[in-house]
């Protein structure tokens, strides 16, 4: 099949890449500003051979393809902040359970019902730390349509390989712009199918037994095989236990099966690294006005370089240490209070060379705002 041409706004380009990716069942509830993925898909999924329902809520819908998922189907469902707060308990028994799933948060301004119709980027930190209890989670982002697109293949065949939910960590500005989306002919992307297990029915199946390479094989549930799933400590045949060893190995598991893969799942985008003194690290829309910046400031002559993440989580501490490395000071770019700041602060060797150009207003961070931080720290001679 040949590339297809689309002027689309971003959440457009997300529900392509899922369809893209194999899509078989969404459920959602409407919620500003995610709204048009529910409402594309509401029309496009059934025509695919899909199901799409509303659900009551927030916590009805993570239920909902947590359910279809263990089925058997790819599974998505989109929301904002205060939909992506209700949704925590489900989404932390899905990374209990090892249940493939795609979130989609396109955030707006918070805590509560904040800014519904403005950008923010305040949920980073909640992408990661949401739900209770040490785990680990894969969130992916993007700034333009076409990586919107590509990151939202990428989450499902992360979630399909690694039996986990997977977080698109979008935003307002993203999501409702409009600009230009190719979408590659079908297996021009290669996705991951389900690993689905060899045992026969009758036989002994251990649904969370993994095989040598940390995969684990699945049965579709309702089909041959009968299995236990829980949001407890658990055995191998997915029965609760409290077993010290066993409540170790699984979490253990859980976590490592993410955090030793952290290379496998690293996406970003770098520009003009190779003589930059100065690096800005930024990602989403706030990635966007950052380019800008780095663009401009380079036909003057200044050595300003950018890092742009698409993987917040697990964050990529070696990247970031290794790329800064020459630097004479960072700028991380963001709207919200710091997130990322902290993060890249704690990557660093240098974290008093680290330094914020942020806003939290509900307005999207301008290649002006940028540069009245940048004249500040070069003030400073740092």
């Amino acid at each position: 099949m040949n590339t297809n041409v689309k002027f689309v706004q971003g959440n457009e380009a997300c529900v392509e890449g899922a369809l893209y990716a194999g899509l078989d069942f969404f459920a959602g509830y409407p919620i500003t500003p995610s709204t048009e993925i529910m409402e594309h898909l509401a029309l496009r999924l059934p025509r695919q051979g899909g199901k799409f329902i509303q659900m009551e809520d927030e916590i009805a819908s993570m239920c909902a393809i947590i359910g279809a998922s263990l089925t058997g189907r790819k599974v998505m469902t989109a929301t904002s902040g205060p939909g992506f707060s209700l949704k925590q308990e489900a989404l932390g028994f899905a990374i209990m359970a090892e249940i493939p799933c795609v979130v989609v948060n396109v955030q707006r301004g918070g805590p509560s019902t904040g800014n519904p119709t403005h950008v923010s980027q305040g949920d980073v930190n909640q992408s990661r730390w949401g739900a209770h209890g040490d785990h680990a989670i894969v969130t992916l982002t993007a700034s333009n349509h076409q990586d919107v697109f590509k990151m939202t293949v990428e989450a499902f065949n992360i979630a399909e390989t690694y039996r986990t939910p997977v977080i698109l960590l979008f935003d307002e500005v993203v999501g409702h712009l409009r600009e230009k989306l190719v979408i590659p002919g079908k297996g021009k992307i290669p996705l991951v199918k389900r690993l689905r297990t060899a045992v026969k029915e009758g036989t002994d199946y251990h649904p969370y037994l993994p095989r040598e390479d940390g995969r684990l094989p699945m049965s579709d549930f309702g089909s041959v095989h009968r299995y236990n799933v829980t949001g407890l400590f658990h055995d191998m045949w997915g029965f609760p236990t409290d077993d010290p060893q066993i409540v170790k190995g699984l979490q253990r598991h859980l976590v490592d099966k993410i955090e030793n893969n952290a290379n496998q799942v690293l996406n970003y985008k770098e520009f003009y690294l190779d003589d930059a003194e100065c690096i800005l690290i930024s990602y989403g829309a706030s990635a966007r006005s950052a380019l800008h910046v780095v663009k401009n400031r380079r036909l003057r002559g200044e050595k300003l370089g950018l890092i742009e993440l698409q993987t917040l989580w697990p964050f990529p501490n070696q990247l970031i240490r290794e790329k800064c490395e020459k630097a004479h000071y960072i700028l991380v770019v963001e709207m919200n209070m710091g997130q990322i700041l902290r993060e890249v602060k704690n990557a660093v060797h240098f974290p008093e060379k680290v330094f914020l150009a942020n806003r939290i207003d509900g307005s999207l961070i301008s290649d002006g705002d940028i540069r009245n931080i940048l004249r500040i720290v070069q003030g400073k001679g740092v």
